[in-house]
């Protein structure tokens, strides 16, 4: 018998690669990946990954062509630029989910990419400068990858367990992202700047740059109310995204 071959789509990333290191397979601004077969079904279905929170990323592991991949090592914008591909490989490109009770269909193929923009990279690398406008500020920060997103659910989770009624969400993914202060690259100072120093009005100012900038696949569509109104809302992911028959 001759050997089957799977079929496979290239994915161009928002980052084009200039985030990760040269010795990097994802420095090459794609990844390869294989359309969804039963053993991804499996996978989606597969009711302890659903538990632990882990049955994306198992998914999005398996579709991987390139098992040199160190899937941790995508930053977030690119991960979910293979998240909207396996979607469409796996389910086709029409998104369906209801919105203000109205069922709202999306074609997930023309969603917009913002690419990443390398002049505002330092030395070519995963590092960006930003002034805080209120108190003028110098900081530079990473753009975070999905380790560090690792990272940040298990320190949240055990702040948490100390004070329950904490929600240190925000401030603690800027303890991830902000690489220095004022120059300053010591960890101890940059999280106790963020714990007492900085503002929340520079706070949403970074918040807001990062919105504008970050490499990503914008997840939106023009929606139009039954008086006519119109808004840019953000596509909800429902479980009708990979569990299309749920009808949700």
């Amino acid at each position: 018998m001759s050997e089957l071959k799977f079929p496979t789509e290239e994915v161009a990333l928002p980052s084009k690669g200039l985030v990760y290191p040269k010795d990097n397979p994802l420095s090459s601004g794609k990844v390869e990946m294989k359309y969804m077969t039963a053993k991804e079904e499996d996978i989606l279905t597969n009711q302890n990954y659903i538990k632990q929170g882990v049955v994306i990323d198992k998914l999005l592991k398996s579709l991987l062509v390139d098992k040199n991949v160190n899937y941790d090592d995508m930053i977030v914008g690119d991960k979910n630029a293979v998240l909207i591909s396996s979607r469409i490989l796996g389910y086709g490109k029409d998104y369906d989910f209801m919105y203000k009770g109205e069922v709202v269909t999306v074609d997930l193929t023309e969603l917009e990419t913002r690419f990443l923009d390398e002049t505002t990279m330092i030395n070519g690398s995963n590092e960006f400068a930003f002034t805080l406008p209120h108190t003028n500020t110098s900081i530079t920060y990473k753009i975070l990858t999905n380790r560090d997103e690792k990272k940040i659910e298990s320190e949240i989770k055990g702040l948490k367990k100390l004070n329950k009624q904490s929600d240190p969400q925000m401030s603690t993914r800027l303890k991830y992202m902000v690489t220095s202060v004022n120059g300053d690259t010591d960890n101890k100072i940059i999280r106790d700047f963020i714990d007492t120093y900085m503002l929340a009005r520079d706070s949403r100012a970074l918040r807001s740059h990062l919105k504008e900038t970050q490499p990503d696949i914008i997840m939106s569509f023009d929606f139009v109310g039954e008086n006519g109104t119109e808004e840019d809302a953000v596509i909800p992911m429902t479980a009708g995204f990979f569990w299309p028959e749920s009808g949700i």
